[in-house]
């Protein structure tokens, strides 16, 4: 620098020319205080240097250390409005969570199930029930339905013939294991039944054919099934006849019928006790039902929100579903149970095409959000003000997932902090996939704060207290000691007498309704072609007949027997 030259400030103003542009009171902030360091910097002399006059030297440096005051000034108030939660706050706002970072490990691949030939039904169900001793799944096979039950402790490759469950004359479309007895399992298929099987201890030797009880009642083929929550040996079977029916397992019979749908019955949900089902139709309805009595409690048409699945949040007395908004996007909907009329909050979550399976944790209030046909799963925090769901965080997998079984929470590692597992169909690589989402802990010591007391094996109700109208809680036990199998409950089906009906030499009970809609068409075309052989045959015994008559009449006039 030369001799008596004074320094030259930094008079570049991009940062605050970059202010003006749109950064907000962030950049503003962050601008200032860089400014402000920067401002004494004295720079090199360049080196051909312009003549500027003393004035407009000191003219330009006031500017500048206004601008510089200016900037801190708003850095101060900024700093100040974030700790009163003002709009002009650049830090951003999170809501305290013991979830937040709740991350998904996927099982090595020497702890999946390899090898299994997933069903390609394209029903909407998850194909996949899983229990603390079981995974059952259904597969791809010919000349009727079948799945397999794999003991949990067999991981790895499953060989091709594996003994199966194959007593189904049409395709299963729906598993459920009894929350209350470990080896026992209901399926419904497309041949109209739905059948209970009992599996032995140590998992199947051979291939099941013959099902402890065979439970016909609907006309047309059943796509669900569920347990009641909290009483032994009722079960909810939903059917294409667009009817609920109700199972009484004691003595094998339907107890009682809902028959409110004016269409295909997509999704059922219980409440906490058991006191209220919720359902979702093809009829673009939301309904609140009460299930002994089969009263509509709450109805809500969906014109806006597509409905395809409903689930209860525990006892918050709210309902979650998911469905497709009027633009084709994937969307959930939040429901107090008591006012259907309007949903309390609807969310967009994206533009993918796939069905969107909702599954909620009532003991840490998290709701998960996973995807048919993509390997993402998103999950919330449901709170009980507004704005009900926060964000947690999401889980990426790059394969597909065609449905998902929900380990029991008694099922869980409760020592690896593990508060959710799944278990992920990948179809294209004929793989069961286990995903277990954990809450990181460094301590490992049993953790209260995320395994409060939870619905155990023990059934609260027996049937006839129930179908009298009693409701009660489910029992609740504690996972600090781990779970041990306590219940000795025992399913006894009930003996019933075969009460066949025969026409014409045949046992009508023996032959099976027809199962799929071409079956049912080809059976009305076999019996047109009987009809119309009865028919001519008829008109030829008519024809007989008259011929006889005239012969008769004949033999009557002739001479001899006169």
């Amino acid at each position: 620098m030369a001799a008596g030259s004074s320094p030259v400030l930094r008079s570049d103003c991009t940062a605050g020319g970059e202010l003006g542009g749109g950064r907000g009171a962030a950049g503003a902030a962050l601008t200032g205080l860089s400014l402000s360091c920067r401002a004494q910097e004295p720079l090199p002399e360049p080196r051909a240097r312009s003549w500027v006059s003393g004035g407009a030297r000191r003219a330009r440096g006031a500017e500048l250390r206004a601008l510089v005051e200016s900037m801190r000034d708003l850095h101060k108030s900024s700093v100040l409005g974030s700790k009163h939660g003002s709009l002009m706050s650049w830090r951003p706002q999170y809501r305290s969570s013991k979830f937040r970072n709740v991350y998904g490990k996927v099982a090595s691949r020497e702890h999946c199930f390899d090898g299994i030939p997933i069903t390609k039904n394209v029903h909407d169900n998850h194909f996949c029930a899983v229990n603390a001793r079981f995974l059952a799944i259904v597969t791809e096979s010919a000349g009727g339905g079948s799945f397999l039950v794999i003991p949990l402790e067999q991981t790895g490759r499953i060989e091709p013939n594996y003994p199966k469950v194959c007593g189904h004359q049409g395709n299963v479309l729906d598993i459920k294991w009894n929350p209350f007895i470990e080896n026992i399992i209901a399926s419904c298929s497309e041949d109209t039944s739905v059948r209970i099987w009992e599996i032995p201890e140590g998992g199947l030797k051979r291939n099941m054919t013959e099902a402890v009880l065979e439970l016909y009642g609907h006309s047309r083929r059943v796509g669900l099934v569920e347990w009641h929550p909290t009483t032994n040996n009722i079960l909810f079977s939903a059917g294409y006849d667009y009817k609920v029916l109700i199972w009484n397992l004691d003595i094998g019979e339907p107890v009682k019928m809902i028959d409110c749908h004016t269409d295909v019955i997509l999704c059922m949900s219980f409440n906490t006790d058991g006191s209220l089902l919720a359902t979702s139709c093809k009829d673009k309805k939301l309904r609140v039902v009460e299930p002994r009595s089969g009263r509509v409690l709450q109805e809500a048409s969906c014109k806006n929100h597509r409905v395809n699945r409903v689930v209860f949040l525990g006892s918050t007395k709210r309902l979650l579903t998911t469905g497709v908004s009027r633009w084709n996007t994937r969307q959930i909907a939040l429901w107090d149970q008591e006012d259907l009329s309007m949903p309390l909050i609807e969310e967009e979550i994206d533009g993918l095409s796939g069905l969107l399976f909702p599954f909620y944790d009532a003991d840490t209030h998290m709701l998960y959000l996973a995807g048919k046909g993509d390997g993402n799963i998103r999950y919330y925090e449901i709170g009980s003000e507004k704005p009900y769901l926060s964000y947690l965080m999401e889980f990426r997998s790059p394969a597909p997932q065609k449905g998902l079984g929900v380990m029991p929470k008694h099922g869980l590692d409760v020592s690896a902090c593990e508060v959710f597992r799944f278990y992920k169909l990948v179809t294209l690589k004929g793989l069961i996939e286990p995903i277990s989402m954990i809450v990181p802990r460094r301590s490992e010591t049993y953790q209260e704060d995320i395994y409060p007391m939870t619905p155990g094996t023990e059934p609260a109700l027996t049937p006839d207290e129930w179908l009298s109208g009693v409701n009660r809680d489910p029992i609740l036990m504690s996972l600090k000691e781990g779970y041990k199998k306590t219940s000795k409950i025992v399913f006894k089906a009930p003996v019933r007498e075969k009460r066949g009906v025969v026409v014409n030499g045949i046992d009508l009970l023996e032959n099976v309704p027809p199962r799929t809609e071409n079956e049912l068409l080809r059976m009305f075309f076999r019996q047109q072609d009987e009809i119309r052989r009865l028919k001519d045959e008829l008109s030829q015994k008519d024809i007989r007949i008259r011929q006889l008559q005239l012969e008769l009449k004949n033999l009557r006039n002739s001479p001899k027997n006169n």
